[in-house]
């Protein structure tokens, strides 16, 4: 529930605004003037601001700048209701920062949209700023793993471009894509556990090392299952070696048993580990993966994800060409 910090001098308005807030499902703390509120907004720390200019002991400008001083005050929306509309008071308004001017006499809808629309636009902000922080210190921890294996320079992120790419593609929500963007970014963050003589081995595994290396799922999920806010993207860690027909790892899933994100993020990561130089082979022609996804067709790979995959490869093939 937003929390809504009113400063009304009138007491009728004051009751009247309360309620249209109230009666929308918010919680409104209301103060009859600017210094009241200014004293409890630190304490409230409201989502928003509703405020009259014309007002004792501070008017709704001096509440304005002061609030805006604040660390906590600096990006919470403003909204003035006033009376006055003279070029000079919209334009002071302006100057300061408000956000939206409503002039009285006005309607519940009126109030009703200005203050929705700022909340959203507040809370757009503060999934922006949250998804950027989170998103750097991934890209940070996933270079820092990635630099411990000789032969996967750039894989993470392309990865992570070519699953954006599948998953819009498929028509994932916006929310879907953000958890994406984490998942294929940290989808071998398992592998800090692998030792570095494994990672780097030039030759070919023995079966003891094919277990170790396996287990970078199973200790990666591990990992991301102690970061609350990292945890939906816990199946693209654990699932993305799975295959269709159950031959996978580490749980022998088939089919559609296998979570979409797993299933996704096998394609993309087999389709990079193809075209890229790794310690038992050469990087082949992208041409020649896709061959090898339409291969693995409804064996090793979901069969809707993966046409869609080899169309959108093609296409890109088809622009450079």
């Amino acid at each position: 529930m937003a929390r809504i910090l009113l400063a009304e001098d009138d007491d009728m308005l004051r009751r009247m605004t309360r309620a249209i807030l109230e009666m929308d499902g918010y919680e409104v703390f209301a103060y009859p003037n600017g210094q009241a509120a200014l004293e409890a907004f630190e304490q409230i720390n409201p989502d928003l601001v509703v405020s009259d200019i014309s007002m004792p002991f501070l008017n709704g400008f001096q509440l304005l700048e002061a609030v805006r001083k604040l660390y906590s005050g600096s990006v919470v929306p403003f909204l003035f209701l006033s009376a006055l509309s003279e070029h000079d008071d919209v334009y002071m308004a302006k100057r300061l920062g408000v956000d939206d001017y409503i002039f009285k006499p006005f309607q519940a809808d009126d109030l009703l949209i200005a203050v929705k629309s700022r909340l959203e636009r507040r809370r757009a902000a503060e999934l922006f700023d949250s998804h950027q922080a989170h998103l750097q210190t991934i890209t940070l921890l996933a270079n820092v793993i990635e630099a411990r294996d000789a032969y996967t320079r750039g894989h993470v992120e392309r990865v992570q471009q070519s699953a954006l790419e599948l998953g819009r593609a498929l028509g994932w929500s916006p929310e879907d894509l953000i958890i994406l963007e984490f998942g294929a970014l940290l989808h071998d963050v398992g592998k800090i556990t692998t030792p570095e003589a494994v990672l780097n081995k030039p030759g070919p595994l023995t079966p003891e090392e094919v277990q170790i290396m396996r287990n970078h799922t199973v200790a990666g999920a591990h990992i991301i299952e102690s970061v609350p806010h990292l945890r939906p993207a816990k199946p693209y860690v654990l699932y993305h070696h799975e295959r269709w027909d159950g031959n996978g790892y580490p749980e022998g899933l088939t089919g559609n048993e296998i979570p979409r994100e797993g299933r996704l993020m096998a394609i993309v990561d087999v389709y990079d580990a193809l075209i890229s130089d790794r310690p038992y082979h050469k990087g082949i022609p992208a041409e020649d993966a896709l061959n090898f996804l339409r291969r693995g067709l409804g064996r090793h790979f979901d069969p809707n994800m993966v046409q869609v995959f080899i169309e959108l490869q093609m296409k890109k093939l088809q622009q450079t060409s």
